[in-house]
């Protein structure tokens, strides 16, 4: 077991973020399309990523095991746009590319290739280029879909300490590789990595992955903060879902002059709620809007069987939050407030 220990600081510090980092998550996308498994979720997303993949990406994928460690300026534990991430990743120092290779050394063996990469500037091109080209497989395409479904598990994780406390928050993280024996989170890692990890008063971020099927992550020396990765999705059927490629030729331009003349006013008015309130119960969408509960369950099914909403069941609750699609509609609309956009 891996055991992470909590003072009631820390517990009071502990986070749930909406959305993982980017490259992070690219890591982790990165371990799961090397994994030789059948998911049928994953299906047409490994076909499509591999084709596309550059020569140079094959660098990146030596320096990302399925198990162990990758270097600290791969993958940094920061949020913000994946372009602002990359742009960031080219800047890092060639010293700081040392010392995360030197660290990770330690731990397990690199590729030959490695000990030249922060002082050859042609090889570290290629491994940008690399980095850059398996992001816009990997990741790019279905950005807006992972932050779909991870902010809806936020907004699930943190009704559910607040109504069940946060013993019953941990205890439904990976209930399979994760336990809460108060003060102590044990994790069964995949890896078979042990250890101890006192958070003294930091706290813990909690992040959500799209791609991390069932294997639970650590970052012990994320700043500000620790951090541990888990499967997104309180539902087993969200973790079903295959993710989508967008189509290839954009959607027209013309957009309605109202949202209201295209789904009718109650519609819209529950398609704008759920956009404002990810992850709500179909109670909670009926009483934001004013109508019946079971008026809320008929516009909800309707605006998921249109691609708009994502539903997800948590215990006797159906949990709603806008689709990619849903989001690009409300931008699209001129009556959309601006805090709706993504």
């Amino acid at each position: 077991m891996y055991r992470i220990h909590f003072t009631v600081e820390d517990l009071a510090r502990t986070r749930v973020a909406q959305a993982p980092p980017p490259l992070w998550e690219l890591s982790v996308a990165v371990r799961h399309l090397q994994e030789d498994n059948n998911s049928v979720r994953f299906a047409a997303w490994r076909r499509r990523a591999l084709a596309g993949l550059l020569p140079q990406a094959r660098l990146v994928l030596e320096l990302t095991p399925i198990l162990g460690w990758l270097p600290t300026f791969m993958a940094p534990a920061e949020l913000g746009s994946p372009q602002e991430m990359l742009e960031r990743g080219r800047s890092t120092p060639r010293s700081e590319i040392r010392r995360s290779l030197a660290s990770v050394a330690e731990r397990q063996p690199l590729p030959a290739w490695t000990q030249h990469l922060a002082g050859d500037h042609r090889l570290l091109r290629q491994f940008l280029t690399g980095l850059e080209n398996v992001h816009n497989q990997l990741l790019a395409p279905y950005w807006p879909q992972v932050t779909t479904l991870t902010t809806a598990d936020q907004t699930a994780r943190l009704r559910e300490a607040a109504t069940s406390g946060m013993e019953r928050m941990f205890a439904l993280l990976s209930p399979r590789r994760i336990r809460w024996n108060l003060p102590v989170l044990e994790i069964a890692m995949v890896s078979g990595r042990e250890g101890e990890l006192h958070l003294e008063g930091r706290g813990l971020l909690m992040v959500p992955s799209v791609f991390s099927c069932g294997a639970p992550l650590i970052e012990p020396h994320a700043q500000p903060q620790p951090t541990l990765t888990y499967p997104a999705g309180l539902a087993e059927q969200s973790r079903a879902l295959p993710l989508y490629s967008p189509p290839a030729r954009p959607a027209s331009p013309a957009a309605p002059s109202s949202l209201a003349s295209v789904l009718g006013r109650t519609r819209a008015d529950v398609l704008h709620t759920i956009a404002e309130h990810p992850a709500c119960s179909t109670k909670q969408l009926a009483a934001l809007v004013g109508i019946a509960q079971a008026s809320a369950s008929e516009h909800a099914t309707s605006l998921r069987e249109a691609g708009l909403v994502h539903t997800v069941r948590h215990r006797n609750a159906a949990l709603h939050s806008p689709t990619s699609v849903g989001i690009a509609l409300l931008n699209a609309s001129p009556a959309v407030p601006s805090g709706y956009r993504a």
